[in-house]
């Protein structure tokens, strides 16, 4: 909710607080103010123009030159807008100026025309292009023709104002309006509130010699009020209604449709501008649509009707879904004479379900959901008719159509003040808890020591003892109430072992030079089973935001790749991502199965000394290591073997296995995939994390310092080009026996003095006994058995 606060006056003293105060003292009593917007935006200098002169630049199709009356003088301004004309009245910023954003005007040269100034449109004014009128969406504003020259924009068209935006919980509806508002600041402020004072002058005709009306669901619509108002001028509507509206977050249109709006706004009741003419038949009836009905709404969308959806009909067909929007056969156009002001209650569970259906949230359905005022639905009827005589020129028939079996009785609650008290844990007089009550407009009485409070209809979040406890701490102030501690056996806080191997995770792959990301966990059709390491059924929401958003992921790579290339595109040469985070996997019992993993994406340089002229590209080898390093800070032993995916390059794939289980995959993107995300070379990761983490492993164990020294031995076989290092060096470590320490790989050639078909790996091999010196027999002796096993698997010794 936007609440405008020079708006916000009209109804309640706001002590002349600075914004921010009133923001603050506002959030202390329980609604948050999650913003303060300056709608000035620290803009000077900015004026009334008149265009008395206007010709096309000489050397640019596009451009005009103006000569323009700012009130000292007139001066020449070269304007782009395609809606520039002589005789308007425009917003112009003169020399010196500042807008928002921090620009700053000054004088210049247009192909070479001089400009003293600028033309505006409301967006370089800090609207948002979403709330400018449509007639001036692509180019400047024009005013109202008794703007006055010269005179400051700021301060004469309601610039010079701060709006508060409110974070409303869903209980809060009674603050979804400008009273509702005003009724919360006079009882932070203990100011009365002021309502607005309806008065009209009425025909001598009745609304109801032009309109009958007919409720035939009166379960779902026990209200219904309409007024009729003739002679109406469609047009724009004066400045400051505009204004007023756009600081709300409501774009104007015409003066019918912004009466509608701005008594929404005031009033948080909802109302609906029928065209008299289109409905045809001087007939409303409300009654539940026909299976299969058929009503093109204001969006011009066709929508299919079902039967348990309230419409307005005119006797014949739908011109309006209840609630939800209007249809476009009854819309107000500018050849409207005549209108139906429709002000009504309609049963929240209707509306939230015909909202749900045609997928239509609006801010009059938002208002039904929570349920509306009941008392307020006739005199928002009433206040629109007020404005639509003032400012559409509108005779008001007498009377109201009117269709009313709905209660609009308080709603009684008793509390005694020892059980407020008791509840809040601290002790407020019995005269402070009337203060407050009086404050929030509660009718209160003592009765045998009870408080009994009669609610205002329009707080229908108040229905028991508790809801009035909040009141009245709330008010009081949450930070009056007293900070202590439960008297009772306590337990220490901590890590559990899972949440603390996590963070062994993400410390140390943030050591390793890896920025952590956080992506949705909803995507697409398209990506949700892509670079899945298990893929089951989708699970798909029933109402997304978007196909793009539709289903939950069952893998955190696809994500974690827009990322790097986000990234990438905006010249981040070397990206280096991971992220922890839940896929979620459908079991044969349709139970949905939330499994964290752990994913990396690399791109770029590893290692970049340009000083020492040292590159070293990222390659699959790179991130294999990271994940060997990890498995070891783990404790545990992570094993790989060749894989293909999808999507990954065929013959730099690898599974990741933990004690003979598939837990992951390792792989360089392939080339396809690759230029498709508009990547270079790019290695990726994800494993089953929780796998790991829930891993039960032995405490670590240190050993002393080696006080006798290794000795190491190099080998080279020539192997078949098909057979893994990773073979050889299980078959090594079999037979190295108790003395055999470390087996790793140091050369790999493949050139042309290699028969074909085969490549020759060498290894380097070191020995190690804790308890002595070993001696060349010894360690010889244990070569010996792995030269014997490796020439039984077929491996020759390189000459």
């Amino acid at each position: 909710m936007l609440v405008s606060i020079n708006w916000l006056k009209d109804y309640v003293n706001t002590q002349q607080l600075p914004p921010a105060e009133l923001g603050e003292k506002i959030t202390r009593s329980g609604i948050e103010v999650d913003a303060v917007i300056d709608r000035s935006h620290g803009m000077t200098n900015v004026v009334v123009g008149y265009v008395e002169s206007c010709v096309k630049h000489p050397e640019a199709d596009k451009l005009s030159i103006c000569q323009v009356n700012v009130g000292e003088e007139t001066t020449q301004i070269i304007c782009g807008a395609p809606n520039i004309a002589e005789g308007q009245k425009v917003i112009v910023a003169r020399p010196g100026a500042k807008l928002p954003g921090g620009m700053k005007i000054k004088k210049a040269k247009l192909r070479g025309e001089e400009s003293n100034g600028m033309i505006c449109s409301l967006q370089e004014l800090g609207i948002e292009g979403k709330l400018v009128p449509k007639a001036y969406a692509e180019g400047i504003y024009v005013l109202p023709a008794d703007a006055e020259t010269g005179s400051d924009v700021v301060a004469n068209f309601n610039l010079d104002d701060t709006v508060l935006e409110l974070g409303l919980t869903p209980n809060r509806a009674d603050a979804m309006s400008m009273l509702g508002v005003a009724y919360e600041v006079g009882a932070i402020l203990s100011e009365d509130v002021k309502l607005p004072e309806i008065s009209y002058k009425e025909a001598a005709d009745t609304a109801a010699s032009m309109l009958t009306l007919t409720v035939d669901a009166p379960e779902a619509n026990p209200l219904y009020v309409a007024k009729v108002i003739r002679n109406i001028k469609v047009q724009e509507s004066p400045m400051w209604l505009q204004q007023r509206l756009m600081a709300a977050g409501v774009r104007p249109h015409n003066n019918v449709v912004d009466v509608t709006n701005y008594v929404l706004m005031e009033y948080g009741q909802p109302l609906h501008a029928f065209d008299y003419d289109l409905l045809g038949t001087g007939n409303i009836t409300v009654r539940h649509a026909k299976e299969g009905e058929m009503i093109t709404t204001l969006d011009d969308a066709e929508r299919k009707l079902s039967a348990h959806q309230l419409v307005i009909t005119n006797g014949e067909k739908p011109v309006a879904i209840a609630g939800v929007m209007g249809g476009a056969n009854s819309e107000v156009s500018d050849a409207t004479t005549t209108v139906v002001i429709e002000s009504a209650y309609f049963e929240s569970g209707s509306v939230r379900q015909t909202s749900k259906d045609h997928g239509l949230r609006s801010d009059a359905s938002s208002r039904f959901e929570k349920g509306v005022d009941p008392n307020r639905v006739i005199p928002a009827a009433e206040r629109a008719a007020q404005l639509l005589s003032e400012l559409a020129g509108g005779e008001v028939l007498s009377g109201s159509v009117v269709f009313d079996k709905v209660s609009k009785d308080e709603k009684i609650v008793k509390v005694s003040p020892d059980f407020i008290n008791s509840r809040l844990g601290m002790k407020i007089a019995f005269e402070e808890m009337l203060d407050i009550l009086n404050r929030l407009k509660f009718t209160t009485e003592a009765v045998n020591g009870q408080l009994v409070i009669s609610v205002p209809t329009r707080r229908q979040d108040i229905q028991i003892p508790e809801d009035v406890i909040e009141e009245i701490a709330r008010l009081h102030g949450y930070d009056e109430i007293p900070a202590t501690l439960p008297e009772a056996e306590t337990t220490p806080g901590g890590l559990t072992p899972y949440q603390a191997k996590r963070r062994i995770v993400r410390n140390f792959l943030e050591g390793a030079g890896l920025l952590q990301a956080t992506t949705y966990s909803l995507t697409s059709e398209k990506s949700s089973k892509q670079f899945a390491l298990e893929k089951t059924e989708m699970t798909r929401l029933l109402m997304p935001m978007s196909e793009e958003r539709s289903i939950l992921r069952q893998s955190l790579l696809p994500h974690l790749l827009e990322s790097v290339t986000y990234n990438t595109a905006r010249r981040m040469d070397s990206v280096a991502l991971y992220e922890t985070g839940a896929v979620f996997l459908k079991g044969n019992d349709e139970l949905l199965n939330e499994q964290e993993h752990l994913a990396v994406a690399i791109t770029g340089l590893w290692l970049d000394n340009s000083w020492q002229g040292e590159k070293k590209p990222v390659d699959f080898f790179v991130l294999k290591g990271i994940v060997e390093a990890l498995g070891a800070k783990l404790g545990v032993e992570l094993t790989f073997e060749r894989g293909q995916m999808d999507d990954l390059h065929p013959g730099r794939t690898a599974f990741i296995e933990l004690d003979g289980q598939r837990i992951g995959v390792i792989g360089q993107l392939h080339p396809s995939e690759q230029k498709a995300r508009d990547l270079k070379t790019t290695v990726v990761m994800e494993l089953n994390l929780a796998a790991i983490l829930n891993l039960e492993t032995e405490a670590l164990v240190y050993t002393q310092v080696p006080r006798y020294p290794s000795m190491s031995r190099d080998v080279a076989l020539v192997l078949s080009k098909f057979v893994e290092a990773a073979t050889i060096e299980n078959v090594i470590r079999s037979a190295g026996g108790k003395l055999l320490k470390d087996v790793r790989v140091f050369d790999l050639y493949e050139g042309d003095k290699m028969e074909e078909g085969k490549k020759s790996v060498a290894f380097s091999l070191t020995y190690f006994d804790p308890e002595k010196t070993l001696t060349d027999e010894e360690v010889t002796k244990a070569h010996e058995k792995v030269l014997a096993a490796l020439t039984e698997v077929g491996a020759e010794l390189r000459s």
